[in-house]
């Protein structure tokens, strides 16, 4: 069992005594700590040499006595802490342990431990562990560079997490919002920008909303040790309620009749890759990320001689509890899209930008005139503005019009008397047979049934 000796003798008639403990702990601990405690003689002749008040003391310095006793219990625990994990029980090393205990916030820039370090710990750790994929790790990363940008920018690169109160949560969520009215004056901080990449307008309020609840993620997977209160606690409910609302408007996709228009439609030469690509993704459902990792080794045959594509699913993949992989019929005009490209698409190789995937898909679809009014929330005025649907087109407009006409097609099974409104029979689309979803995919989008054989030559 240690001893904590109280040290205070000096050969001083006058001044004060800065104070000393002593940790003995058999014979191979022996310890000393400096204190930034000072006393009188006089005032240190009321207490023992364990630092506790001498018998019959009734006047004694208070607050003197209430130093000395939590600095005890402050040696008690760290030394406790220094034989545990396995620390050189050496005085320096004490007195260390003891300044980190005392200002943890210094402790954590010391190891290297600031908000920044630990942010990227945690999204590799999340990526290695299988808790994210890579698609949602960009985006973990793309919260990274906008934090880090924040931080040079108020040249507080070592802020520990400690330190990112609700405050300064409340700034960080105004720089997302604006980060493009920074570019101009901080254009150091974006030399290596591609120019379709710069921050260019005001980020969205879902946008922020998506980005600051990593950043939630990211604090509540951190322990009572390196925080006391994750800063989304501090900003109270009702703030917490704004801060991470999304709004959603209203479910927009491609009719069947627009759909259609899109296929016969003749385009200018520069157009007839992306006409391909989008048709195709519209056909297959993929989510953008597994689209663009296609290729002609993700097409099978089934025994039926019905051609499909198969793929883990990126997105939740590392989630699944199984390798069960994503398997989707390929009706004849995609099937055509295919065979003449293999997959080399060079339009969905960048999605982002002003040249990008998505932009060009806004092109194609002005020029077949997709121009139904779709009500967009304005986060400004507080109002729907009302915009051509063109506008709005991407490659996620891909998949909903994909969801749309198969929910489309089996609810037509309700109108035809076949399954009364409810049924489970209808509900069970994904565990039905390839060869009943074949089915179901050509009733979808129109076409003719047919078969392949085994290096998919049509039969």
């Amino acid at each position: 069992m240690e001893k904590i000796i109280l040290l205070g003798r000096t050969t001083k008639a006058k001044g004060d005594i800065r104070i000393r403990f002593r940790i003995l702990d058999g014979r191979k601990v022996d310890m000393f700590h400096k204190t930034d405690i000072r006393a009188t003689a006089e005032e240190l002749d009321k207490f023992d040499k364990y630092g506790n008040l001498k018998p019959k003391v009734k006047v004694y310095n208070t607050e003197l006595a209430d130093k000395i006793s939590r600095e005890k219990i402050l040696i008690k625990k760290v030394y406790k802490d220094m034989q545990e994990n396995g620390y050189d029980l050496t005085s320096a090393v004490l007195d260390q342990r003891i300044q980190q205990e005392k200002n943890p916030v210094e402790a954590d820039r010391d190891n290297g431990d600031t908000l920044l370090s630990l942010y990227k710990k945690y999204s590799d750790d999340a990526l290695r562990d299988g808790i994210i994929g890579e698609n949602r790790y960009s985006h973990f990363m793309v919260v990274y560079g906008k934090l880090e940008r924040f931080l040079k920018i108020q040249g507080q690169t070592r802020l520990t997490a400690r330190e990112f109160d609700g405050e300064k949560l409340m700034e960080f969520r105004s720089f997302l919002f604006d980060e493009y009215t920074y570019v101009d004056k901080y254009h150091h901080l974006y030399q290596e920008f591609k120019p379709k990449n710069l921050p260019t307008a005001k980020l969205s309020m879902n946008t922020v909303a998506s980005q600051m609840k990593m950043l939630q993620t990211f604090f509540n997977s951190l322990s009572n040790e390196q925080i006391n209160n994750s800063p989304f606690n501090q900003i109270g409910k009702e703030k917490k309620k704004v801060v991470m609302k999304t709004l959603y408007d209203e479910p927009f996709f491609l009719r069947e009749d627009e759909f259609k228009k899109i296929m016969k439609k003749k385009v200018p030469a520069h157009l007839i890759d992306t006409k391909d690509a989008f048709l195709l993704q519209c056909a297959l459902g993929c989510r953008i990320g597994d689209f663009q990792s296609l290729t002609m080794n993700n097409v099978s045959v089934s025994e039926e001689g019905i051609p499909y594509i198969h793929y883990l699913p990126s997105k939740t993949k590392m989630a699944q509890i199984d390798n069960k992989e994503t398997i989707t019929p390929i009706v004849r005009f995609a099937f055509d899209i295919i065979k003449r490209t293999e997959f080399n698409l060079k339009e969905v190789k960048y999605a982002a930008g002003t040249n990008g995937y998505n932009a060009k898909i806004k092109v194609l679809l002005k020029v077949c005139g997709i121009e139904r009014a779709i009500p967009v929330f304005n986060e400004e005025t507080k109002i729907n503005d009302y915009v051509p649907l063109w506008k709005l087109g991407s490659s996620k407009l891909c998949r909903k019009t994909h969801v749309d006409m198969m929910n489309k097609v089996q609810l037509n099974l309700y109108a035809a008397g076949l399954h009364k409104e409810g049924s489970t029979a209808v509900k069970r689309y994904t565990n039905m047979e390839l060869k009943d979803r074949f089915l179901l995919m050509n009733a979808a989008f129109g076409q003719d049934s047919f078969t392949v054989d085994k290096e998919l030559n049509i039969i």
